[in-house]
């Protein structure tokens, strides 16, 4: 810290905004883990009608995703502002930058929610949707879809860039362990190898950030446990 005469209070608000800013990373995790998990079940690639038969038997499900992933994001804000508080004072810029690259993400995947809101507005059984055929409805409604996993990868690039600054400040910090910011640098390329991937070579299944996101999970785990080290 460049300011080494702080105070006892201004030594517990920062403790505090650590163990803030890993709490809420952490808490962000089941939301997006259940709005995946309920696409994961309901959705079947390439059959649009058991797809569609899927997500009439069990809209209440459905909708109840989209309203989880519409949570995390939010948290996901107040996460980049806790964070930018407890890592202002390592770089300003870097900060900034952080900042920057996490929250252009936020509104590309809030938008990109109206594909899936498309696909519950075609099987509303709707008079003006009459005029088409149960079978171009189930095709749009998987259109939307895969429309809607398309815009889960634009928003992953800046998943992954706003990761590369907010390793660098950790790995810079003093009060984290450097081997958190490393790790969360490396995951910054899962992310961005994983997005351009899918946009190039949207047939090739692998995902490489299910083996580098481990940076995300130990930083807030870390902030919630150890805290930081003030007297660095």
């Amino acid at each position: 810290m460049t300011d080494l005469t702080m105070t006892t209070k201004e030594i517990n608000e920062f403790k505090k905004t650590a163990r803030v800013a890993g709490f809420l990373y952490l808490i962000m995790f089941p939301f997006a883990l259940f709005s995946l998990y309920i696409r994961s079940n309901l959705i079947v690639p390439g059959d649009a009608a058991t797809t569609a038969n899927n997500i009439m038997a069990s809209e209440g499900l459905f909708r109840s995703g989209i309203v989880s992933w519409l949570i995390g994001q939010t948290i996901f804000i107040l996460l980049i502002l806790a964070l930018y508080k407890l890592l202002k004072p390592v770089n300003k810029n870097h900060a900034l930058l952080m900042v920057i690259f996490a929250l252009v993400g936020v509104p590309i995947a809030f938008i990109n929610e109206l594909n899936q809101f498309a696909a519950l507005l075609l099987l509303s059984g709707a008079d003006y949707l009459r005029v088409y055929e149960a079978d171009q409805l189930y095709a749009q409604v998987l259109f939307f879809l895969d429309l809607h996993e398309h815009g889960v990868s634009i928003a992953q690039i800046f998943w992954g860039l706003w990761l590369f600054p907010l390793g660098y400040l950790v790995y810079k910090s003093g009060f984290l362990p450097r081997i958190l910011g490393v790790l969360l640098m490396i995951g910054c390329f899962g992310y961005l190898i994983d997005s351009v991937t899918f946009i190039l070579f949207p047939n090739f299944d692998v995902t490489i950030s299910q083996f580098t996101f481990i940076g995300e999970l130990l930083l807030p785990l870390w902030l919630l446990i150890k805290g930081v080290n003030v007297e660095q």
